[in-house]
């Protein structure tokens, strides 16, 4: 092959390992997000509703502020395997690509390129240490009377994106335009 084919290659699977390696460290950045829905349920209702809730998602209440109406749940979030394995046979795949680049252009190197394939592994192991954590779900009702005999409850909560757009699934809320 040329050398400009070649060095074109080589650049091109350095951008996209460059872009992998980001990809990777994306998969554990932290999602939190705040949003704020409303419910006509009373507000002990609403309250259990959300304890059994939370509770049934392995969460726990670690702070309650009965004077600000604030709750606190916290609840361990494993790591997906799945995607362990998955982000390293992305590596790994785009460190194969690297390889026989690299084996075209320095064929004196013989088949000693091929071990950078070993590193693969570590972008399962990074992901697997860095997305099991402690999160946290806070949850703020303010209530709101709209007459004599009827109340409206405005919540605040913040929490992972995910876990956010399962509550919204699970419980009828309906979200606050803002």
């Amino acid at each position: 092959m040329d050398l400009p084919i070649l060095s074109t290659s080589l650049l091109l699977s350095l951008l996209s390992l460059i872009g992998l390696g980001f990809f990777i460290r994306a998969s554990v950045k932290d999602r939190t997000k705040q949003i704020k829905l409303t419910n006509s349920d009373p507000e002990e209702v609403l309250f259990n509703k959300l304890q059994t809730y939370f509770e049934n998602r392995a969460y726990k209440v670690t702070a309650l502020n009965k004077e600000t109406n604030e709750i606190t749940f916290q609840g361990f979030v494993k790591a997906s395997w799945f995607l362990a394995i998955f982000l390293s046979g992305l590596a790994a795949f785009g460190l194969f690509c690297l390889a026989l680049v690299l084996s075209f252009l320095y064929p004196s190197l013989g088949n000693f390129i091929w071990l950078i394939l070993l590193f693969a592994p570590i972008a399962g192991v990074f992901y697997y240490r860095n997305a099991c954590r402690l999160e946290k779900v806070l949850l703020k009702i303010d209530t709101v009377a709209e007459t004599e005999t009827k109340a409206k409850n405005y919540l605040t909560i913040t929490a992972h994106r995910d876990e956010l757009i399962q509550l919204q699934k699970t419980l009828s809320f309906d979200t606050v335009e803002s």
